[in-house]
């Protein structure tokens, strides 16, 4: 699991853009096949652009990330927001193993974007944990210390970004339990998606009650899951 004092190693992925290696796990952060592109296709297209698309009138979107990580997910979300003029987005994210600031800005994600997306990238990892932040007028932001088996709010949440380490790596963050908590913190109609398509998962989210989706996978993944709770 991601956990303070492990050996992080930056690398290139296959599209360009950066991720991190854990040395101690053989683990990386984002798939070597592309960080952005996994990003984007797993959490953007098919998990925030998805609901926006097939739910106009529900306004405004929570969301709830299980991994802040990097801050690729939270990155990407609000960059595609701007295509949404009245989009309005409350971003809940957790991280029990917060990565440092040096490690963050050494992977150059705000490169190819304006100045002011660079403000918003820094103000994610700089900002002080447990406290709403106003990024922009689409975008409010709050970050956890705490793993989700600790994690309490009386909040419902339209999408869940579910971007933990690997089943083999992180075993308890992928459990019945997890699954059935989510399941009760998420609105009918919420969605959770993931770029894991194991089994396993399938078949756990579907006991707990999810409808389940077998999308087609990132750059280098064949297939990624979307789960539906009770759809409207």
């Amino acid at each position: 699991m991601k956990k303070a004092g492990v050996t992080l190693k930056k690398v290139i992925t296959a599209d360009g853009t950066a991720t991190l290696f854990v040395e101690e796990l053989n683990e990386h952060y984002h798939s070597v096949h592309g960080a952005q592109q996994e990003s984007l296709h797993v959490f953007i297209f098919n998990g925030m652009h998805y609901y926006i698309t097939n739910y106009p009138a529900r306004k405004p979107i929570r969301i709830l990330e299980i991994g802040f990580g990097t801050g690729l997910n939270t990155l990407l979300t609000m960059v595609e927001l701007y295509k949404y003029i009245d989009a309005k987005v409350y971003f809940d994210t957790l991280e029990p193993y917060p990565v440092s600031l040096q490690d963050t800005l050494s992977l150059n994600y705000t490169g190819i974007f304006s100045a002011k997306i660079k403000e918003s990238y820094l103000k994610f990892h700089t900002c002080k944990w447990q406290e709403d932040i106003q990024i922009d007028n689409h975008l409010y932001f709050r970050k956890e210390n705490v793993r989700l088996q600790d994690f309490i709010t009386d909040k419902s949440y339209d999408i869940v970004y579910f971007d933990a380490f690997a089943p083999d790596k992180q075993p308890d963050m992928w459990t019945p339990e997890v699954f059935t908590k989510l399941y009760g913190m998420m609105c009918d109609g919420g969605i959770l998606v993931t770029y894991c398509a194991k089994g396993q998962l399938k078949r756990t989210l579907r006991e707990v009650g999810f409808r389940v989706e077998v999308l087609p996978g990132p750059p280098g993944k064949r297939e990624m899951t979307r789960a539906i709770k009770n759809p409207l």
